[in-house]
């Protein structure tokens, strides 16, 4: 087993798109995620039906499926994405079911006296929820967040399928030109460990800037 130095800078043209993915689905997410979960614990009954509904339907499905969905089945419905636009979607949409989920906890996990204690102080419900609730939810939800996050990461790398040349799809075209699939594949495994380690560090640090004592949010598994 050898390795051909050029590989290192061909895969590592592919970082950016795939850290750019990255960052946009957890955009994507966050917002999205955090409009789920407050449907859920607050809104009437037919609300928390759809969030529910939205929220099965993409931990249920495989997300190779939903980006395919997006890809390739919406423009029959005269919508028509690039592939970028499309990995980007699809991979928000899921991340944004699992990230209403961790929201949720974290907002249940949150005492029920503080709601109390804010709306005695002439609060409307909206103003609770933003200036007492979510400031407490977004500091319990970090160490469960920060798995979806390093989820994200490693799950770009499906987007390779849709024809976009992140790191995976580097890797890919590399293989198919060298015939080396073994050794190019491991280099960028490697990349995404590196990936992973440095993400899991700012993480890390990020959680212990912010952390509650005693106080978590349940973690929601894949």
């Amino acid at each position: 087993m050898s390795f051909e130095w050029e590989w290192f800078p061909k895969l590592a043209e592919g970082l950016p798109l795939t850290l750019q993915i990255t960052f946009s689905c957890i955009a994507i997410g966050i917002v999205l995620g955090v409009l789920l979960a407050l449907g859920r614990v607050y809104g009437h009954r037919i609300l928390r039906g759809i969030c529910i509904v939205y929220i099965q339907f993409f931990r249920g499905t495989p997300l190779l499926v939903q980006l395919f969905i997006v890809y390739n089945g919406f423009p029959n419905l005269g919508i028509t994405l690039t592939a970028l636009q499309s990995g980007i979607l699809a991979l928000g949409l899921n991340t944004a079911a699992y990230q209403a989920e961790y929201f949720r906890g974290a907002i249940q996990a949150v005492r029920g006296g503080q709601m109390l204690a804010a709306r005695s102080l002439g609060m409307s419900l909206p103003q609770a929820i933003r200036y007492a609730i979510l400031p407490q939810a977004f500091r319990l939800v970090l160490p469960a967040w920060s798995n979806e996050f390093i989820l994200m990461l490693k799950y770009s790398s499906i987007v390779f399928t849709v024809t976009l040349l992140d790191l995976m799809g580097k890797a890919k075209r590399l293989a198919a030109r060298d015939s080396r699939s073994f050794e190019i594949f491991l280099v960028a495994a490697l990349y995404y460990l590196v990936l992973v380690f440095i993400v899991s560090t700012l993480l890390r640090l990020l959680e212990k800037r912010v952390r509650i004592p005693g106080l978590g949010a349940p973690s929601q598994h894949r």
